[in-house]
C-alpha cells in the first residue's frame, strides 16, 4: 500500500521535473503561448514544465505574489520564457485583464489549461455556504471565466484555440468533496458543451480527470483516508508527470481530433475504486 506520508515529499521542484523523461519531442510546442493557470505547485508546475521544455512560452497566474514570483524564477532557472501575474480567477474582471495582458504582450495564446482549483474534505452536511460558494466559484465560475475570455480573443482574433480542464474523477465511488464533485460535473458538461458552440472558431475542448495523484494537497486529508490512496487497480498512487503528459497529448498534433472528451487518468480507479477523502464509514464493511 502507497504510505501517504510521501504525499508530504511528493513535490518535484523545477529542475528534478526538467530531468523526467518524456516521449515527447523538443520543439513540439515552439513559438506557442501556454497558459497554466495555479502553475505554482504539484501538477500545475509538472505542466508548465513540460510544455516549457518542449518549446512553449508559459503564462500562469495565481493570487499568491510571492508564489507567482518564485514559479518565474524557476522558469529562469530552466531558460523557459515566462509571464505571471498575480489575480484571482474568481474574478471575471480580473480574467479579463490577464487574457488582455496576454494576447498585449504575444499576441496569441494556443492553449489554455485550466489546473486552478480548490478543495475541502468535509461531510456534506457540514459544508458552509460560504466554503461550497467558494469552491464552486474557483472550479466552476472561475474556469468558466478563462475559457470565456479566451475565447473571445481567438474568435475576435481569427486564432484557433485549445483548452484542457482538469477535473475530478466522477465515475469513482467518492464521499466528502460533494461541493467538488458538483462543481467539477458542471465543468465537465460545460467543456462538452463547448467543443460544439466554439467549434466554428476551430476551438477544441476536452478534460482530464483527474485520480489520486502524490501532491503536496494530499497532506490537508485526515490519517483516516489513508486506505483509500491505493484503491485502484495499480495499487498505487499517479505522479503529477502523468497529468502533464496527458495535457501534452491532448493539446498536440496527437490530439487534433479529440474535442469533448473526459481522458482518465487514475489507474482504473473509475473502473474498480473507491475514494473517501474522510476515511471509509464503517457503514460501508460488510459483515459476513
Amino acid at each position: 500500500m502507497a504510505d501517504r506520508d510521501d504525499a508530504a515529499h511528493a513535490a518535484p521542484t523545477a529542475a528534478e521535473l526538467a530531468a523526467l523523461p518524456t516521449v515527447y519531442r523538443d520543439d513540439l510546442f515552439k513559438d506557442q503561448v501556454v497558459l497554466v493557470s495555479g502553475g505554482a505547485g504539484g501538477i500545475g508546475l509538472a505542466t508548465a514544465v513540460l510544455f516549457g521544455r518542449l518549446g512553449a512560452t508559459i503564462v500562469s497566474c495565481g493570487r499568491d505574489g510571492d508564489k507567482m514570483a518564485a514559479f518565474e524564477a524557476a522558469m529562469a532557472s530552466l531558460d523557459i520564457s515566462c509571464f505571471t501575474q498575480a489575480m484571482t480567477i474568481r474574478d471575471a474582471d480580473q480574467v479579463g485583464a490577464l487574457m488582455a495582458a496576454v494576447w498585449a504582450r504575444f499576441g496569441r495564446l494556443d492553449i489554455l489549461i485550466n489546473n486552478a482549483g480548490g478543495q475541502f474534505a468535509a461531510p456534506a452536511m457540514d459544508i458552509s455556504p460560504n466554503g461550497w460558494r467558494t469552491v464552486v466559484d474557483t472550479n466552476l465560475n472561475g474556469s468558466w471565466f478563462m475559457m470565456q475570455a479566451a475565447a473571445r480573443h481567438w474568435r475576435d482574433n481569427e486564432q484557433p484555440g485549445c483548452v484542457i480542464n482538469m477535473v475530478t474523477v466522477l465515475a469513482t465511488c467518492t464521499s466528502g468533496i460533494a461541493h467538488t464533485q458538483a462543481a467539477r460535473a458542471g465543468e465537465i458538461h460545460l467543456t462538452r458543451s463547448l467543443c460544439v458552440e466554439w467549434a466554428p472558431y476551430d476551438i477544441r475542448l476536452n478534460s482530464i480527470a483527474i485520480g489520486v495523484v502524490a501532491s503536496p494537497g494530499l497532506v490537508h486529508y485526515p490519517d483516516t483516508a489513508r486506505p483509500s490512496f491505493d484503491h485502484n487497480p495499480m495499487r498505487r498512487m499517479g505522479t503529477v508527470q502523468d497529468i502533464a503528459q496527458a495535457a501534452v497529448y491532448l493539446a498536440g498534433p496527437s490530439g487534433q481530433f479529440v474535442n469533448g472528451s473526459v481522458l482518465t487518468v487514475d489507474g482504473g480507479a473509475d473502473v474498480w475504486g473507491e475514494y473517501w477523502p474522510l476515511g471509509r464509514p464503517a457503514h460501508f464493511d460488510i459483515d459476513y
